[in-house]
């Protein structure tokens, strides 16, 4: 990959205001370089000044910072100590210069906002925990989550966790079938519910496929419901939300003290393979690395103001909660589709609550730039700091959010980790350059390195993300499966944790994601990630989305297929855009990379959170099983993918 040129460079301020900077200070140094270096190889020392930098809560303070006696794979973090996560999210509701101020605005796509400050947040938490405990939930069982964005999903997330229970997300377009994969191998003996939502204007009803699936789920005792205005729940193991906030007893619950290796969440994230895998997170490890985050790769202050749209389904859901309350922010929650009535939807948000901190799928960015005209009609002019995350981005697209919404002065901060991992393992900091598309640092006590094959560092070349030590943030394991754990990290070079992930590490210190190990091209021997594909192809004007996938091929190895989605007014005929795409291909990689085949199709399968699923793409072209699509949010992009693949 050539040298991009950087969109955004940092000024002074940022040497000297950003929590990064801070952060170097109370370390005493001065170059960041340094602080990456303490990071991991002072381990101990970083994360104490890094803890005391967040303002982490603890009932007992630690005496060390890791037990490896169970090797390197089972790390069990700050020995010695107590904590409650939630504490810190409760601590603001306590100081007298941040009870009063707003913690959580939930705005729903009909324009209700609810807002409460942290003062109430702190009550409302303590109150539904104790009315938890009182209706017989108790400390390490597992409650589903199945509830769409907003104050209750927060509430009940944090409750759920002050309480020393296990809090089993859920998406909230999730089947019959996902549903009982997950409660069933949790063995969830309660679970919150949302009885339905609105989309698009459109109620969707999730109490009757929770209901359905309920059937199989002899382990779920009781669901509490959280109904719309009006409804009534006749089953006698139901309860309600609101009820049983209201229920429980006159003295609030204190937070239950945890060991920081005992589990908060499990969290279920699909495999290309086999059932779902329920990934661990404790006290300990996921908040404190999300805080470290917010802190150093968000600059997150008090105050501030955190809007980033997620399904609490998923994991970005619990760390956006916790990037934005964790640090005395306010979360601004906004529950809807991100382009309803219109794609003035997220600046008028944006404008609406003065949002400062603002993140985005590279999807919906994409969206946003081809109806620029409206998707702008909103004042930014408050946004301070940009994220994207989710998937890779095309430095185009990245450079047009820095430009617009970003008004060209502030920067866009690129982030990847994983449901495994917590926060990243690569981003960036306002204190370097910043390339469009890429991240200009590991994130600080990470042991980030690009290895081929055999393990070894590579620079200038395509090899697989690896981390080589422990580190705050990665799963305690997978729920009762150890086994499946190290076979999915620690097995393909013993010692390594192996994330799954193509990266390319720049000879200038920059990074750049290539897409997953398991969407690798290799045409004619020659290895390709299919986000370098992508990225070229995203440089035509007549493209909105792209996705590239490897088809078995006898004479190549592989042959490279691209499906691609045109701009609404497209004049172009399917063949020729096709034959432009070629082209366009041939001239930026080379003869060898040039697709064999370029379709053109309405949608790419998709996860909620706008994630393009080529595992999905490549199943249904190919007429090959089509694995677990639980994730997938419009299963009818599938018949037309089959239909130019040739499958029925």
């Amino acid at each position: 990959m050539n040298a991009i040129a950087n969109t955004w460079e940092p000024n002074p301020d940022d040497w000297q205001e950003s929590g990064v900077a801070r952060l170097m200070k109370s370390l005493g140094v001065q170059r960041y370089d340094e602080l990456l270096a303490i990071s991991t190889q002072e381990c101990e020392r970083y994360w104490k000044v890094v803890l005391q930098e967040c303002e982490i809560v603890w009932d007992e303070a630690p005496h060390g910072y890791l037990d490896d006696s169970r090797g390197k794979e089972f790390p069990r973090w700050f020995p010695g100590g107590k904590l409650n996560w939630v504490n810190t999210v409760l601590a603001w509701g306590e100081r007298p210069e941040t009870r009063d101020q707003r913690a959580v605005v939930a705005e729903r796509e009909d324009g209700h906002v609810t807002t409460v400050s942290y003062a109430e947040l702190s009550a409302q938490v303590r109150k539904l925990a104790s009315s938890l405990n009182a209706l017989g939930i108790v400390r390490g069982d597992r409650v589903g989550l199945l509830i769409e964005n907003g104050l209750e999903a927060t509430v009940s997330l944090l409750a759920i966790a002050a309480m020393g229970a296990i809090a089993v997300p859920l998406f909230s377009g999730f089947g019959v079938d996902a549903i009982v994969a997950r409660l069933s191998a949790a063995q969830a003996g309660w679970t919150i519910a949302s009885t339905g939502f609105s989309r698009r204007n459109k109620r969707i009803n999730v109490q009757a496929t929770l209901r359905e699936a309920w059937e199989q789920l002899p382990a779920l005792k009781h669901v509490i419901w959280k109904c719309e205005e009006g409804e009534t729940l006749t089953d006698p193991r139901d309860r309600d939300w609101n009820q049983v906030m209201a229920s429980g007893p006159a003295q609030p619950m204190v937070p239950v003290s945890m060991d920081p290796n005992d589990p908060f969440m499990v969290i279920y994230t699909s495999g290309t393979t086999g059932k779902p895998k329920g990934v661990v997170h404790t006290h300990g490890s996921f908040p404190l690395k999300i805080a470290h985050d917010s802190l150093v790769h968000f600059d997150v202050h008090r105050g501030d103001v955190f809007c980033w749209p997620a399904d609490m389904g998923w994991i970005a859901g619990t760390l956006v909660l916790s990037s934005a309350l964790l640090r005395g922010a306010t979360l601004v929650c906004y529950d809807g589709a991100p382009d309803y009535p219109d794609w003035s939807r997220m600046s008028s948000l944006i404008e609406r609550h003065r949002v400062t901190h603002y993140g985005s799928a590279p999807t919906l960015i994409r969206g946003l730039a081809s109806n620029e005209a409206l998707a702008l009609k909103g004042d930014v002019s408050t946004v301070r700091l940009l994220i994207t995350a989710g998937e890779g981005i095309d430095p185009e697209h990245f450079a047009w959010f820095q430009r617009t919404f970003g008004r060209g002065t502030q920067p866009v901060i690129n982030y990847t980790g994983g449901t495994e991992v917590s926060g990243a393992l690569l981003s960036s900091v306002v204190m370097r350059a910043i390339p469009p598309g890429g991240f200009n640092t590991p994130s600080p006590g990470v042991a980030i390195d690009v290895v081929d094959p055999q393990g070894k560092p590579i620079t200038g070349l395509v090899g697989e993300l690896a981390v080589r030590e422990p580190f705050v943030g990665m799963t305690s394991s997978f729920w009762q499966d150890d086994e499946r754990y190290l076979e999915s990290y620690w097995r393909t070079i013993p010692g390594i944790w192996m994330h799954g992930d193509l990266a390319l590490r720049r000879r200038d210190g920059n990074f750049f994601m290539m897409g997953r190990s398991d969407d690798t091209l290799k045409v004619a021997g020659k290895r390709l990630g299919p986000a370098e594909v992508e990225e070229v192809i995203l440089e035509l004007p007549e493209i909105v989305e792209a996705a590239a996938i490897g088809v078995d091929d006898a004479q190549k190895g592989q042959k490279l297929v691209v499906f691609v989605v045109g701009v609404s007014d497209l004049t172009q005929s399917a063949t020729d855009l096709a034959d432009h795409v070629m082209q366009h291909v041939d001239k930026r990689l080379g003869r060898p990379f040039r697709p064999s085949a370029v379709h053109m199709v309405s949608q790419l399968p998709k996860t909620r959170s706008s994630k393009i699923m080529r595992r999905v793409i490549r199943s249904a072209y190919c007429g090959l099983p089509p694995g677990d699509l639980s994730s997938l949010d419009n299963p009818s992009s599938i018949k037309e993918i089959r239909s130019v693949g040739g499958q029925t």
